[in-house]
């Protein structure tokens, strides 16, 4: 349940909204509020501020988003909310101040800024136009639109000012995707957790790859954990890797291994670089390293056995894997 006004001293927070500022968001989107209301999107001119009619359509989606924020913080037993949409104007989010004093929420802006034409460009490309505003056009003609919807903004953009109107604000600025950030007045852990989350995401699109190391000597002996090197067959799978990734010519290509050996050693038959992490060590089976499959089998490790199709079960006097 939300957290309420104490009475007497507070001691609680209050639920908190985070009011995003041109960051795509999933929560409480107003552009879905408006693609309701407005169900064929004609051209960037629905933005224009001399646009009356559309000005007054965007204010009732902004006021029907406010209403499932309310709902959902005091009512559904929500903590959180994600208020997306641009608020580029002091007097929008002085309204979402309001709304947020009155209802006794926090609220936490995030502001994201892009400056330079490539960034915005990428931007543009890589998310804006796939929208279901532009389902009906080609690319060059969303990325046409979608500039003068920029420039529709741009007239009355007033940025966050974090020394001078918007000083007792809490508030993060994200600056040319990450490139720069801006952080101040954190208020409680949730705030923290936030920046730290805006500080490390990555909107460009990249690919990952996961590979298990190549077969060590326990792998071989049906032994779980322990630190054992790559047997022969492993070696031969390290050598067949460097080959692919030696194929894909990947760019930048960054290496993370364990700190166990049979990581290490696949790693280095890459020839690259490579970073070790304790984090990616396989959780420490103790008292099951010494077994085998076999008397795995044994009446001792029976129960330990069935306990370990639990997903919240650990291993013997070893670490726990808890999934919540």
């Amino acid at each position: 349940m939300p957290f309420r006004k104490a009475c007497g001293p507070k001691l609680t927070n209050s639920p908190m909204v985070i009011v995003m500022v041109s960051l795509p968001a999933e929560v409480f989107n107003v552009g879905e509020y408006r693609r309701a209301a407005v169900k064929h999107y004609s051209s960037c001119s629905f933005f224009r501020p001399e646009n009356e009619e559309a000005m007054r359509v965007r204010k009732q989606c902004a006021l029907a988003a406010w209403r499932d924020v309310k709902s959902y913080l005091a009512k559904e037993g929500g903590q959180i909310a994600v208020f997306d949409a641009t608020n580029t104007t002091r007097e929008r989010r002085h309204m979402i101040l309001h709304f947020t004093k009155e209802n006794d929420f926090k609220a936490f802006f995030v502001e994201s800024m892009c400056d330079g034409p490539t960034v915005v460009a990428s931007n543009i490309m890589e998310v804006n136009i796939s929208s279901r505003d532009f389902k009906d056009c080609n690319s060059a003609e969303a990325m046409d639109d979608f500039m003068k919807w920029i420039s529709c903004y741009e007239a009355s953009y007033q940025p966050l000012d974090p020394n001078k109107y918007d000083r007792d604000l809490s508030l993060i600025k994200v600056i040319d995707v990450g490139r720069r950030f801006l952080v101040k007045r954190v208020q409680d852990h949730t705030q923290s957790r936030i920046v730290y989350y805006l500080m490390n995401v990555r909107v460009q699109p990249r690919t990952i790859y996961l590979r298990w190391h190549g077969e060590n000597e326990h792998n071989l002996q049906g032994r779980i954990g322990g630190d054992s090197g790559l047997s022969s067959r492993g070696e031969k799978f390290a050598s067949a890797l460097s080959k692919f990734v030696e194929e894909q010519n990947l760019k930048g290509l960054r290496v993370w291994t364990s700190q166990l050996k049979s990581t290490i050693q696949t790693a280095e038959a890459l020839r690259l670089p490579y970073e070790q992490w304790k984090a990616l060590n396989e959780i420490d089976a103790v008292d099951w390293v010494v077994h085998t499959l076999v008397s795995r089998r044994s009446a001792h490790f029976q129960a330990w056995f069935s306990l370990r199709r639990c997903p919240r079960a650990g291993w013997l006097r070893g670490e726990k894997e808890v999934f919540c």
